[in-house]
């Protein structure tokens, strides 16, 4: 749980930054990658990912733009990149503009629960972390490049002349 605004901007600000690394990856071909029928595509996923900050933290009391209709799926994805780029941004200035730290205390109702307002950007960072693993996966299918955002990807240890892990 977070419990000051400059710990939850920093955070994510780092982590948007790598979420934006991926989504800029993408092509418009990879975004039906899926895993099978009946899941998710990356598309749907990349852009779950742009939506869903907007619609928790909505739910707190913050006032945030939407970023577009979340069951309507862009089929570019540069489309997808920017609109999150704008998300994030907007997401750090919405909590830093609108809250202080005590308002990290209060509790909102979240899905029929109450969380405090520290705990839900919590959430939304851990739910944004699940989302990009799977996301890495559907990458790797679609044969994109997957940056390494916790230590280097597969082609990125012969980037920096080592050999990469054995499998």
């Amino acid at each position: 749980m977070f419990t000051s605004i400059e710990s939850f901007v920093q955070e994510w600000e780092r982590l948007s930054a790598g979420t934006r690394q991926l989504l800029e990856e993408m092509t418009d071909a990879s975004l039906s990658q899926s895993v099978g029928d009946g899941f998710r595509t990356l598309g749907r996923l990349a852009w779950h990912l742009t939506c869903s900050p907007q619609e928790m933290l909505v739910r707190t009391g913050l006032t945030l733009p939407a970023p577009g209709d979340e069951h309507v799926v862009p089929s570019s994805a540069a489309e997808i990149a920017a609109a999150y780029a704008r998300t994030a941004r907007e997401v750090a200035e919405a909590v830093s503009g609108q809250w202080t730290d005590a308002d990290l205390a209060a509790s909102s109702d979240m899905y029929g629960e109450q969380w405090p307002n520290g705990l839900t950007l919590r959430a939304v960072i851990q739910h944004e972390v699940h989302h990009r693993g799977q996301m890495t996966v559907l990458m790797r299918q679609a044969g994109l490049r997957v940056p390494g955002l916790y230590g280097p990807s597969r082609e990125e240890w012969t980037a920096i002349g080592m050999e990469p892990p054995v499998v």
